[in-house]
This record gives C-alpha cells, sequence and structure tokens, in this order.
C-alpha cells in the first residue's frame, strides 16, 4: 500500500461522518468493510476523536434525544445504542441525562391512544375491552421500548383516553 493510505482512510472515515454522526464502533465496522488495515482505522480513528469528529457522549446524547423524540421508550433506545457499540457506561449517562421520566410517560400514552384507534378501526371499538385487545395494545407498547410497569399502569389512562375521544 502506500503512504496515502492512512490519508485514504481518514478521508473516507469524513465522509461516512459528514452523512451522518456514528459512534466509535459503527465508525470502526464500517471503515473495516471498506478494506483499511486496523493501524490505519485506529490512526484515523484518534485523529477524528482528536478533532472531536468523534464523541460516543456526544452520538449517545443525539441518539437519545433524537429517538425520545419519536416516542421510542427507554429500553429499546439503550437496545439502539448498544447496536451502536456505545458501552454501557456511556449508554446510561446519555439516557439519565437525555430522557424524562414524565415526558416518556406522556409518549407512551399518546402511542397508546395512537395505537388503541388503530386497533378500534381494525376489530371494533369493544376489542380494547378484550383481555386480547389489551394484550395486543400492551404487547405493541412493549415493542416499542417501553418499561412493562409503566405499560401495565399506562393502559388504563390509554384506555379511558381512548373512550373519551370515541365515545
Amino acid at each position: 500500500m502506500s503512504d496515502d493510505t492512512p490519508d485514504r482512510c481518514y478521508l473516507a472515515a469524513l465522509r461516512i461522518l459528514q452523512y451522518r454522526f456514528n459512534s466509535e464502533a459503527e465508525l470502526r465496522r464500517k471503515l473495516q468493510r471498506k478494506s483499511f488495515e486496523s493501524d490505519e482505522i485506529e490512526a484515523a480513528i484518534v485523529k477524528l476523536r482528536g478533532e472531536k469528529w468523534l464523541d460516543d457522549q456526544r452520538f449517545a446524547g443525539a441518539l437519545v434525544r433524537t429517538r425520545a423524540g419519536r416516542k421510542v421508550g427507554k429500553r429499546r433506545i439503550q437496545r439502539e445504542l448498544q447496536a451502536a457499540g456505545v458501552d454501557h457506561e456511556t449508554a446510561g449517562t446519555a439516557l439519565a441525562e437525555n430522557l424524562d421520566a414524565e415526558r416518556e410517560r406522556e409518549s407512551l400514552v399518546e402511542v397508546g391512544v395512537k395505537r388503541a384507534r388503530l386497533l378500534a378501526r381494525r376489530h371494533g371499538e369493544d376489542f380494547l375491552t378484550t383481555s386480547e385487545g389489551r394484550n395486543k395494545l400492551a404487547g405493541y407498547l412493549l415493542k416499542q421500548g417501553y418499561d412493562a410497569a409503566l405499560v401495565r399502569e399506562a393502559l388504563k389512562e390509554i384506555t379511558v383516553v381512548h373512550h373519551q375521544r370515541n365515545p
């Protein structure tokens, strides 16, 4: 390989970061797929970290805020951070600093009411009064990453709000 390979690796990393903020692990995987050597990748990552282009704490905080804004629950966000290669401690800090428990509960109710409307249209208004209907709604909310205790607590409120809006 020529002497400009580390520069090529660094420039490739910058191009990747230009499109979307990445975690260090994501960037490392993408550069490996482009067949760069591990020492070239490491040199590029060290340089990018020094220039503040790469910061897992900032990445994690941004991901938490974005996903929470799209009404995704804490557990799912946590899994997404883990999949992105963010370490457990950094993920925990980002979740603690960027997630508000009350806002998460409000999002859960909002998502639940919307899903309840859809289920009522598909299966009839009385569907949510059945255990099958409540289980379907609860399962959906759990898949969205909301905590089971929070879902159980919010189900009552969701059905009340749904019935108030759709008498």
